[in-house]
């Protein structure tokens, strides 16, 4: 019954951890407006959700004995691929920060994760109704 709520709320999941690893990545593009050769950062928040739910995540086995057998690499299902940003117009000192991009990309990508909060909680809200019969 649990496994079947993990993948119910799964896709749901995944896209807020996403956008908040997203919101970060934009915040320190804009921290970064004034420092001299700095290249924005960004990651393509589709091929990312995609390749996260094509992915089963499963949580790491922790070894409690020195005789267990150790995993060989961590695979983390949320991992994205910083991408560097196309400047429309470099600055003199080499910094392709584009303060009205990046706050219109920031604000986009708040307002998709403020969405995804709300969708959520409709799922919860659905599920406790059907739960209750009410």
């Amino acid at each position: 019954m649990l496994g079947r709520l993990d993948d119910y709320f799964r896709p749901q999941e995944t896209a807020l951890s996403l956008r908040s690893q997203r919101q970060e990545v934009l915040a320190s593009n804009i921290a970064n407006n004034d420092t001299p050769g700095y290249k924005a950062r960004d990651f393509d928040f589709k091929k990312s959700f995609e390749a996260a739910l094509q992915k089963n995540p499963v949580k790491p086995l922790v070894a409690t004995d020195s005789r267990h057998l150790q995993p060989k690499e961590s695979i983390d299902p949320l991992s994205k691929a910083l991408l560097y940003r196309n400047p429309r117009q470099s600055g003199i000192d080499g910094n392709t920060v584009d303060m009205n991009a990046e706050m219109a990309a920031f604000t986009d990508n708040a307002i998709r994760y403020q969405a995804g909060i709300t969708f959520m909680q409709k799922k919860i809200e659905g599920l406790r109704s059907a739960l209750t019969g009410q």
